[in-house]
């Protein structure tokens, strides 16, 4: 099992970031989208990156158009609606598939940690949501359906 914060993803500007400078953190990855059903969950991640940050909690954004095409834009475009719209301060990642031959290997590695529901480990959908421990490793994995605020004793528990 790979930590989560051994690996290295894409920054919004496509430059390689190290998540070891989330090290000790309590974590919450998001697959998101700006034109799905569930966009509004964006106001309640932030609102729990803005409750806990300072006790060592991040939320980290990575968009996703794999599902019925509901991110479409290019990193400046959905940086740009994620502050404008939501005031989203939690770092927004380069677009990532999370499903098949080209899913990228954080999101292999978050369904290989956390399978879904039955054990199936394919991401069904936009914001799924994988908790993660100081240790760099998965906790919980959440439904698109689960609320940001639902998700607010566990991550108390963790940090």
């Amino acid at each position: 099992m790979t930590a989560i914060t051994d690996m290295t993803v894409r920054g919004g500007d496509g430059s390689p970031v190290d998540l070891v400078r989330y090290a000790g953190k309590v974590l919450l990855v998001v697959n998101t989208a700006s034109k799905c059903r569930f966009t509004p969950q964006y106001e309640g991640l932030e609102a729990l990156r803005r409750d806990y940050a300072d006790k060592g909690f991040e939320v980290l954004g990575f968009p996703c158009n794999q599902f019925g095409a509901q991110e479409p834009g290019n990193a400046a475009e959905i940086a740009n609606f994620c502050s404008l719209t939501y005031d989203v301060t939690f770092p927004i990642f380069a677009k990532v598939d999370v499903n098949g031959s080209s899913a990228d290997p954080l999101f292999v590695e978050l369904k290989k940690q956390a399978p879904g529901f039955l054990g199936m480990s394919g991401i069904k959908w936009n914001f799924t949501k994988f908790l993660i421990g100081k240790d760099g490793n998965v906790v919980e994995r959440y439904a698109p359906t689960t609320k940001p605020e639902d998700i607010r004793k566990d991550i108390e528990r963790l940090l």
